[in-house]
């Protein structure tokens, strides 16, 4: 005891707890170094265990082909004049090899295939036709775009942007920025679209309504002149794009048909140069800096061209 009344620690309770430490630490080596020998000692055992199976099995073979032959003998005799059994037998024989040979050349083109597809960078095929196949399609985009910067080359973009079941309404409303190339529907490349796809109900003036409307609704999106690019194009669409992230949905405009009767084709983003994914993503960008395509000015409600001339949708000409 101090002369202020405090305790401190003696010699010996030093000792004490050094030699705890101490002991402690010796303990935790032991047992350490216990279940070093148990786990050595189980794998020895493991593995004169798996020599000692073998040397049975190597002891038992003899006795196991004489007792196979003389099943086979004794079969033999019964069934050597039964020349429809052996009939029989030949054919399922030749059935067989024939199936399997057929499955390994299946195989072997898949394989040749599924390494031509992996070179390009394709990672999945969206089905034409499905419920299914949508549903899957639609979560995919909305992982692969989700706070992501996006680029969309479309028609119309009514179906993809605008329609509830859209495939890319919820992206373009959770993407962190958006370019999106749309055809001028006043253009000759939409005339041109509704006259070689020939259905009824795709009209010039269907083609306005429509894009009028995916306009209208990239308008009413949260911040839309700060974090979506509109352009119109005025050739016939050529591709349906989306660059979503490290990924590219793609499908092809066929001249006569409608785009949704075609699969979609995903590309992903990779180290490879061989894959098609740098390629789609360089025509979204030259496309892009085309300074013939004029710019949608969402705030304005106008397409303004490179020389300064105005121009709403549907509307006539203007100077600013």
């Amino acid at each position: 005891m101090s002369p202020g009344g405090r305790s401190f620690p003696t010699r010996p309770a030093r000792a004490v707890r050094t030699w705890s430490v101490v002991a402690a630490r010796r303990l935790a080596g032991v047992a350490a170094g216990a279940v070093r020998v148990v786990t050595g000692r189980l794998s020895l055992f493991y593995h004169v265990a798996v020599i000692i199976l073998a040397a049975a099995i190597a002891a038992t073979l003899p006795f196991t082909f004489a007792f196979l032959a003389r099943r086979l003998l004794a079969s033999w005799s019964a069934i050597e004049d039964e020349k429809v059994f052996l009939v029989s037998t030949e054919l399922a024989v030749a059935l067989v090899l024939v199936l399997v040979l057929s499955r390994a050349r299946t195989n072997w083109r898949n394989r040749r295939l599924s390494k031509i597809a992996r070179a390009a960078g394709l990672v999945h095929l969206g089905a034409a036709n499905g419920i299914l196949s949508r549903r899957v399609a639609r979560r995919l985009k909305e992982r692969h775009a989700f706070a992501r910067d996006i680029m969309i080359i479309g028609s119309t973009g009514f179906r993809t942007l605008v329609e509830p079941r859209g495939d890319l309404r919820a992206v373009i409303e959770n993407c962190r920025s958006a370019k999106i190339m749309l055809l001028d529907p006043e253009s000759r490349g939409a005339i041109e679209r509704v006259r070689t796809i020939g259905d009824p109900e795709i009209t010039c003036e269907s083609l306005r309504t429509q894009v009028e409307q995916t306009i209208a609704f990239l308008r009413a999106l949260p911040a839309a002149h700060q974090r979506i690019h509109l352009k119109l194009y005025s050739e016939p669409p050529l591709w349906k794009l989306a660059i979503l992230g490290d990924h590219a949905w793609v499908r092809h405009y066929p001249p006569a048909l409608d785009v949704r009767v075609l699969p979609e084709y995903v590309f992903v983003h990779g180290q490879d140069p061989a894959g098609l994914y740098t390629a789609f993503y360089q025509y979204f960008v030259m496309r892009w800096n085309d300074s013939a395509i004029p710019e949608y000015d969402l705030l304005a409600g106008a397409l303004v061209y490179a020389g300064g001339a105005r121009r709403a949708v549907g509307g006539a000409s203007s100077r600013s």
